[in-house]
């Protein structure tokens, strides 16, 4: 469901028709005019139970939407949780009995935080292969940290939150990047920045293979402009590397990147272009569909930096995944969010969380 009023009483009666009894699953697209507060007070006056993020923009069918709120129903609700202060570590992870049949959990993260990957490591220890996982990270497209998910507790940054529903999922994910050159071994890293990668500065060894390959100069101020198409791919034994989007370099010569990175990480310098980074769009749809029964709705988590690569070629990408969905389900409903990363325990795996990758859940 899409909404585009601005008044927050009229959208949390409008939420309430929608899901009724059940929970609601709430994506707001960060130019929207909207009291996120006021909507949290509205919501708790009526007496819906609520978890929701604000993205840069949001995906209603066919169409990326910069102003407006999607709403999911969150079926069979168990459970949500809020994480508080993810930047200390300094937090525990609610217990929760699973019982006999099929669960999801649908997880929202500040993408501007540190320590995502603790979460990450966290929440698995305590929930394990019990249950499938999804989500993505919220944040304003500006970088700029502030408050970016809510649930029935308020507005928060540096927060995580997510809601556990014993519904079965199936979940396609792939990012169409391929390897340049490496292996290379991050020989220190501090959170999201590369220190030195082969003890030596991670800068030099980069710009010296993305320059050879791309045939452009690195500049003072073009560094994003030419990084976007060449990311880090943490190398895995078992599937697609980890993909980690490189975002600035500091006075140090070290390189800054969406998420974070282990010391003694291998990787890999990727790099793509437009028709192979549709092509895995349409490939992560075709797996999510590939032990679907009677899906429900699907929920599409993509990166906006795929949106800043592709440009207006990216309605392509976005075609490619709801046309594969439709073909199969037509009356399926379609929406998502473009986040800051996303999450996914795709390949009955550990739980991960990716930069520029598309992730596709089913839901039945």
């Amino acid at each position: 469901m899409l909404i585009t009023s601005n008044t927050s009483k009229e959208i949390a009666l409008d939420i309430k028709d929608h899901v009724g009894a059940h929970g609601a699953l709430i994506a707001v697209a960060e130019h929207t005019e909207l009291d996120i507060p006021a909507l949290v007070d509205d919501l708790n006056e009526i007496g819906v139970t609520f978890m929701g993020g604000i993205f840069p923009k949001v995906i209603h069918n066919n169409q990326v939407i910069e102003q407006g709120i999607v709403i999911n129903t969150l079926q069979n609700l168990e459970k949500i949780c809020l994480i508080k202060e993810l930047s200390s570590t300094n937090y525990t992870i609610p217990k929760f009995e699973f019982q006999d049949g099929s669960y999801s959990i649908i997880t929202y993260v500040d993408g501007l935080t540190s320590n995502i990957s603790h979460y990450m490591s966290t929440l698995y220890e305590n929930y394990g292969m019990q249950t499938n996982y999804f989500g993505g990270g919220a944040g304003s497209l500006s970088l700029q940290q502030k408050p970016c998910v809510f649930t029935n507790e308020g507005f928060f940054e540096d927060a995580a939150v997510y809601s556990i529903v014993k519904m079965s999922s199936h979940i396609g994910v792939k990012h169409g990047w391929s390897k340049v050159d490496g292996p290379y071994i991050v020989t220190k890293a501090d959170g999201d920045v590369i220190q030195e990668i082969n003890w030596q500065n991670p800068f030099e060894i980069y710009k010296t293979v993305v320059e050879k390959h791309s045939n452009k100069k690195f500049s003072d101020d073009n560094f994003f402009d030419i990084a976007k198409g060449y990311p880090f791919g943490i190398v895995k034994n078992d599937g697609e590397c980890i993909v980690r989007d490189p975002l600035m370099t500091n006075e140090k010569g070290e390189i800054i990147c969406i998420a974070e990175l282990e010391d003694n990480s291998l990787v890999d310098i990727l790099n793509g272009d437009n028709n192979s980074l549709i092509k895995a769009a349409e490939q992560a749809a075709q797996e999510s569909l590939l032990h679907a029964s009677k899906p429900r709705k699907a929920i599409i988590i993509d990166c906006i930096s795929r949106v800043l690569f592709l440009e207006t070629d990216f309605d392509k990408e976005l075609r490619s995944i709801t046309g594969t969905l439709k073909e199969k389900y037509p009356h399926i409903s379609i929406s998502g969010a473009l986040t800051l990363g996303e999450i996914s325990s795709y390949g009955e795996g550990f739980l991960e969380f990716y930069n520029k990758t598309v992730v596709v859940g089913l839901f039945e």
